[in-house]
């Protein structure tokens, strides 16, 4: 790969840039951003970009400005960009969304950085790419540490109100969870999500 190629880094989190930097850094000149307002300014400060690398977050369904709506800006203002969504987990779901929104490859934060090496590479050359973990069966069913703690607190026959006072949160806290919980499981309702994570070993 030529030197000149250029990868920006759109992640809020200083740690998570540094590590994709340290990766990526022997072939790609690196800058960073920490949303897509400030990646916007670089596009036009620094000039083009063969690639760059958006954090999905979960803030308001997944679709804050550094996650979904920043690939949409980033595929207006740069129609050419090779756009890696960094996602939390493996979902498919949060694959579909992101190459729908425009994006060129899909991979996890959870995955081996092979993967993602894969993906920034495949972008580059304008080819799709999803990470091989979200195209598992199953793989939607992903539930983050403090998903799990809230399904298995109501598992055991705790109600909202006390799985809120057993973790520390606050009940809209906990309904928040059991919401996106419901939506991950594809479950009818917080029961029906108990069991799915029952039958799938998610919970004991």
């Amino acid at each position: 790969m030529s030197d000149e190629q250029r990868c920006l880094i759109i992640d809020q989190q200083p740690t998570t840039r540094l590590g994709v930097r340290g990766l990526l850094e022997p072939r790609y000149e690196i800058e960073e951003a920490a949303d897509t307002r400030d990646a916007l300014q670089l596009l036009t400060s620094v000039g083009e970009f063969d690639v760059a690398i958006v954090e999905l977050t979960p803030t308001n369904g997944g679709d804050s400005l550094i996650g979904l709506r920043g690939i949409r800006a980033l595929r207006k203002a740069r129609p050419g960009l090779g756009i890696v969504a960094h996602g939390a987990h493996p979902e498919r779901r949060a694959a579909r969304m992101a190459i729908d929104a425009g994006a060129t490859a899909y991979v996890a934060k959870s995955s081996e950085a092979a993967e993602l090496e894969r993906a920034v590479d495949a972008a580059v050359e304008a080819e799709t790419f999803v990470d091989p973990a979200a195209r598992r069966p199953g793989s939607d069913r992903a539930l983050t540490r403090r998903q799990r703690q809230i399904l298995q607190l109501y598992a055991n026959g705790l109600s909202t109100e006390n799985t809120a006072q057993r973790l520390g949160v606050s009940t809209e806290t906990v309904r928040s969870h059991t919401k996106a919980v419901i939506s991950r499981l594809e479950a009818r309702d917080r029961t029906h999500a108990v069991a799915i994570g029952l039958r799938s070993s998610l919970i004991e």
